[in-house]
């Protein structure tokens, strides 16, 4: 069995994502709508999350959507998602994924957003590895962790919740 070390417990994933949700209502205090854009199963997972922190202590309308993007090949694609770009145009977005480590899956995802007038864009990870190969960042991050290029960030939101590296 692969050895894994606890980096977030329920409690501490918890209130992370709880300060995260803060920072996106820091972010969007004068804007009366937000999309939570999730990046497909642990993104999204995440996402979810941050909706159910939102809705307690955000004033304007959210708008939860999921984005798909091959995460072995981000280049080879497809990126779907059941919005165009071009039902975006004027909104504010947060893309979201559990885990930024070489940025391409972040990348390809915001990229599918360009060609929409939008308002708005950032990025929300709740662990940044700082391995980026590509020129993006997370505006919002839950923790940033410093690792071997050869560990593994597992994020499980299985109950009990938490994170591990491996």
């Amino acid at each position: 069995m692969t050895e894994r070390t606890l980096i977030l417990d329920p409690e501490r994933l918890q209130r992370v994502i709880h300060r995260m949700a803060w920072q996106i209502v820091e972010r969007h205090l004068n804007d009366s709508e937000v999309y939570l854009v999730g990046i497909s199963k642990s993104g999204y997972a995440l996402a979810e999350r941050l909706l159910a922190q939102l809705q307690g202590i955000y004033e304007g309308r959210l708008e939860l959507v999921e984005i798909s993007v091959n995460k072995r090949e981000p280049a080879a694609g497809p990126t779907e998602c059941r919005l165009q770009p071009s039902d975006l145009a004027g909104k504010n977005i947060v893309v979201i994924d559990d885990v930024l480590n070489t940025g391409a899956t972040l990348m390809y995802a915001v990229h599918y957003f360009l060609p929409a007038a939008l308002n708005r864009i950032s990025t929300a990870v709740l662990i940044d590895r700082n391995f980026k190969q590509y020129p993006i960042k997370a505006d919002i991050k839950g923790l940033s962790l410093s690792t071997s290029l050869q560990d593994r960030v597992e994020v499980d939101f299985s109950s009990p919740e938490a994170v591990y590296l491996v």
